[in-house]
């Protein structure tokens, strides 16, 4: 007998995760580059813009993503695109590129090779 179930589709069509992470030995981390900042405008915006909730996009923090290099991160699912931001127009950016259009923000990838 075969499986012929679809999978499951998912919660949300768009998740978003900020590294807040901060380190207590000195170390760079996203904490350090204005991440929570971040994530609070990113949740601000995507709530103006009537794009939370189920079916649409969710903002979450992060522990350490170990992209610390990169930093400060945020990661879009389900497309897996790394993002590197450094002000607030970058949030904007992303939330009106890609969380609401579906169109990933080319300069402001993570770098590939960038981990921790």
């Amino acid at each position: 007998m075969s499986d012929t179930t679809s999978p499951p589709t998912s919660y949300y069509e768009r998740h978003i995760f900020f590294c807040l992470n901060q380190r207590t030995n000195g170390e760079d981390c996203c904490a350090q580059h204005q991440a929570q900042e971040a994530f609070d405008r990113c949740k601000q915006q995507v709530k103006a813009a009537g794009l939370a909730g189920p079916g649409k996009v969710r903002v979450n923090k992060a522990g350490c993503l170990d992209r610390c290099a990169a930093g400060p991160v945020a990661v879009v699912y389900p497309e897996a695109v790394w993002y590197s931001f450094v002000d607030t127009q970058d949030i904007d950016e992303i939330v009106e590129s890609h969380l609401k259009n579906g169109k990933v923000v080319e300069r402001l990838l993570t770098p590939a090779h960038l981990g921790r």
